[in-house]
């Protein structure tokens, strides 16, 4: 059964679903909302937790060890119910591990875990992958939050994603929902990119490559976010166009190659994980202004 988990301190106020362990919401403390309350008319994510797979598959389906099963677009982790593992003020844990459902579509035995805390104006969310089977198990994973835009307190100024390495990183683009093999120009110039809802006409804007460990989503003068990202090596930028939220993906893998192969572990950035061992992915966001 469903059920919400608030951790909180003098700064922020999160609120989280145990279904998907998505984040429902977070309020400053003067009151101010910024992650995007999942307004049907547009799209019904708040935060969701891409796993085991970042993206979509051709025709919905995937391969693993030479058979094919269906799966969903970004997997079937934020459609499944995670356990509450443990709490405090300003920290929860959720679990989730293999059930009959899920070795339906992905048979392996697994636990993911994924942290959320509070350290002032910061939240951290870390994820754990853990291989508690017998071979080797491919998966792809990933962040999908939802941030206003405009940012709380920066309407009628222009939004920005300033990265921290001033990089003009590649685009990579989708057809049919599948990365194409060729990029684009990339449209940051020296490291920003001034944000217009015309961006994202094609769907996402995907940086395969990589965009760096930070970055900084800022009304021009106004408030902002800033991002740092660990193990997580492909970021992208999607809005439903017109739709007033921007989501900061970062990726441990993305959507499977156009013309490319169903298998799971031959997917962009698939890990491997050998049994027994167990991977992280985290991100930490600032929020200021």
């Amino acid at each position: 059964m469903t059920s919400l988990t608030r951790i909180a301190n003098r700064h922020l106020t999160i609120e989280l679903s145990s279904l998907g362990a998505e984040m429902q919401s977070v309020t400053s403390a003067d009151g101010r909302a910024w992650l995007w309350n999942g307004d049907a008319r547009f799209w019904t994510g708040h935060a969701p937790i891409l796993f085991p797979m970042v993206g979509k598959a051709p025709d919905n389906r995937v391969e693993i060890e030479g058979r094919t099963y269906e799966m969903a677009q970004h997997g079937f982790a934020r459609r499944s119910e995670f356990t509450l593992a443990a709490s405090s003020d300003t920290t929860c844990r959720y679990e989730l591990s293999a059930t009959e459902a899920t070795r339906a579509v992905y048979p392996f035995e697994f636990l993911l875990a994924v942290e959320y805390g509070l350290d002032d104006a910061r939240l951290t969310v870390s994820a754990e992958v853990e291989n508690r089977d017998t071979r080797p198990m491919p998966f792809g994973f990933g962040y999908h939050p939802a941030f206003l835009w405009p940012l709380p307190g920066g309407e009628g100024e222009a939004h920005l994603v300033t990265l921290d390495n001033g990089a003009e990183p590649p685009l990579t683009q989708l057809e049919d929902g599948l990365v194409k093999d060729e990029t684009s120009p990339s449209p940051f110039r020296q490291g920003t990119l001034v944000l217009e809802h015309e961006l994202f006409q094609n769907d996402a804007l995907i940086f395969a490559q990589g965009a760096g460990t930070r970055l900084t989503y800022a009304a021009e003068n106004g408030p902002r976010l800033h991002f740092t990202f660990e193990n997580l090596p492909n970021i992208a930028l999607w809005q439903k166009v017109g739709a007033p939220f921007l989501c900061v993906e970062p990726w441990h893998g993305t959507a499977a190659r156009h013309g490319g192969s169903r298998d799971l572990a031959k997917r962009p950035y698939s890990v491997i994980l050998q049994p027994g061992e167990k991977s992280r992915f985290a991100f930490t966001v600032e929020f200021s202004g």
